[in-house]
C-alpha cells in the first residue's frame, strides 16, 4: 500500500523536529554559547539573504543597501527595549523596526527603482551610507560609540519562529500573483509590461518586502548581541549578504539557506587561523564560483521531488 503525505505536512514535521532537537540539546548543555552564537548568526543571515534574494535574485534588481535596512531595525529595537525592557517591547520593537525599514524602502525605492543595473547599485549603496552617517550623528543613537547594554530577549524559540516564518512568508509571497510578476519582470521587463504588469510598482513592492525582513533581521541582531554601532552596518555588511545570495544561487531561497549555513561554518572553522583567515575565505569563494558560477543551486529549490530523484524508489516485489 502506497501511503503519500502532503508536502506541507512533511515540512511542518521537519521544522518541528528541528526545533525540538535543538531545544533539547540546548537544555541539556550540549550546545555551548559559542555554538549558539554561530547558530544565531546563521539564522540572521538566512533572513537577510532570502530577503535580498527577493530583490536581486527574483526581481533582478542589483541592490547594495540591505545593511541600511538592517541598521534601522537594529536601532529601533534597541532603543525601544532599552526604554521598556520587556518581551512585549521586544516584539513591538522588532515589528516597528521592520515597518520603518519598509517605509524607508518605499520612499527610497520608488524613485531609484526606475534605474537599472550598476546605476541602481550605486543609488542603493548611497542610501545605505546616508543611513549610516545619520546614525553616526544623531544624539539618541549615541553616535559612533553605539548602544550597549541592550536587553537580550532572543532565545532559540524566538530565533526559530522568526527565521522559519520569514522564509515561509517570502516563499509564499513568491508563489502569489505579485511574486509571479516579479519573476516575469526579471525574465523580460518589456514583455511583462506588454501584458499589463506595472514594472515600477512590482519592483517597489519587492524592495519594500525585502526591506521589511531586512529590518526584522536587524532587530533580532540587536536583541541578542547586546551592542550595536553604525560601523557594523556599513558597505562590507551589504557585500557579505550579497555573497551569500550569489553563492547560494540567484533565484533560490533554498540556496540562500544552504549558503548562509556553509559560509558561517567556514568562517567559524577559520577562526583558528587568524592570519590567513580572509585569504583562505576568499580563496574558497573563488574556487566555488569558478566551478559553480551559477551558485550552489542555481535558480532551483530543494523539494521532495529532488530527494525522490536522489533516492530511487524500491521496486515492487523486492524487500
Amino acid at each position: 500500500m502506497n501511503t503519500r503525505f502532503p508536502s506541507w505536512l512533511i515540512k511542518v514535521v521537519a521544522l518541528l523536529m528541528t526545533y525540538l532537537i535543538v531545544f533539547a540539546l540546548i537544555s541539556a548543555g550540549a550546545i555551548d554559547d559559542y555554538v549558539l552564537i554561530t547558530m544565531v548568526t546563521i539564522c540572521i543571515n538566512i533572513i537577510l539573504a532570502t530577503s535580498l534574494n527577493l530583490i536581486t535574485g527574483f526581481t533582478g534588481q542589483f541592490s547594495l543597501g540591505h545593511a541600511g535596512f538592517m541598521a534601522i531595525g537594529a536601532y529601533t529595537t534597541a532603543l525601544i527595549t532599552m526604554r521598556f525592557p520587556s518581551i512585549w517591547a521586544f516584539l513591538g520593537g522588532v515589528l516597528l523596526g521592520a515597518i520603518i525599514a519598509a517605509i524607508v524602502g518605499f520612499l527610497i525605492g520608488l524613485p531609484t527603482l526606475r534605474l537599472r543595473g550598476d546605476y541602481l547599485a550605486i543609488a542603493t549603496l548611497g542610501m545605505a551610507e546616508i543611513i549610516r552617517v545619520l546614525l553616526l550623528n544623531f544624539e539618541f543613537t549615541n553616535g559612533a560609540a553605539g548602544l550597549s547594554g541592550i536587553p537580550r530577549n532572543v532565545d532559540w524559540t524566538w530565533l526559530f519562529v522568526f527565521t522559519a516564518g520569514s522564509v515561509l512568508l517570502i516563499s509564499n509571497f513568491l508563489k502569489s500573483i505579485p511574486g509571479r510578476d516579479l519573476i516575469a519582470i526579471r525574465e523580460d521587463e518589456i514583455a511583462a509590461s506588454s501584458i499589463g504588469i506595472n514594472a515600477v510598482r512590482a519592483k517597489t513592492l519587492a524592495f519594500v518586502v525585502g526591506a521589511f525582513f531586512g529590518g526584522l533581521a536587524g532587530g533580532l541582531y540587536s536583541a541578542y548581541f547586546y551592542f550595536i554601532k553604525p560601523d557594523l552596518f556599513g558597505f562590507l555588511k551589504s557585500i557579505d549578504i550579497l555573497i551569500i545570495v550569489v553563492l547560494g544561487g540567484l533565484g533560490s531561497l533554498s540556496g540562500s539557506v544552504i549558503a548562509a549555513i556553509l559560509l558561517a561554518l567556514i568562517s567559524t572553522w577559520l577562526q583558528d587561523f587568524p592570519e590567513m583567515r580572509m585569504i583562505i575565505y576568499g580563496l574558497i569563494l573563488v574556487v566555488i564560483m569558478v566551478f559553480r558560477p551559477q551558485g550552489l543551486l542555481g535558480d532551483r529549490e530543494l523539494s521532495m521531488d529532488t530527494f525522490k530523484r536522489i533516492v530511487p524508489r524500491r521496486r515492487k516485489g523486492t524487500s
